[in-house]
């Protein structure tokens, strides 16, 4: 294994040089860290009132593919996110 050896650097240099490495370090990783949310589900009825339509228009977009569901047993869920991205950018 390779040795590391300090010239001219005291134990307090070596500290306070790896105190401040790390938080930069730390500091970098708070600018970019997104924490991973868990998925939310919404049923028809929560997406309708989200929405503010009704649930026949629910059923319609998702039919044509607007809006994409799961279905767990019989019951129908939407992902939030799913509904957020089916939103599309007027131009």
């Amino acid at each position: 294994m390779p040795q590391v050896q300090f010239i001219q650097v005291t134990p307090e240099q070596l500290q306070t040089a790896i105190i401040k490495g790390v938080k930069t370090q730390l500091e970098d990783l708070k600018k970019h860290f997104q924490p991973k949310e868990p998925k939310q589900y919404l049923t028809r009825v929560e997406v309708a009132e989200m929405l503010k339509i009704n649930l026949s228009s629910v059923h319609n977009w998702t039919k044509k593919g607007i809006l994409k569901a799961k279905q767990i047993g019989g019951r129908v869920y939407y992902l939030r996110t799913d509904i957020e991205n089916a939103f599309v950018e007027l131009k």
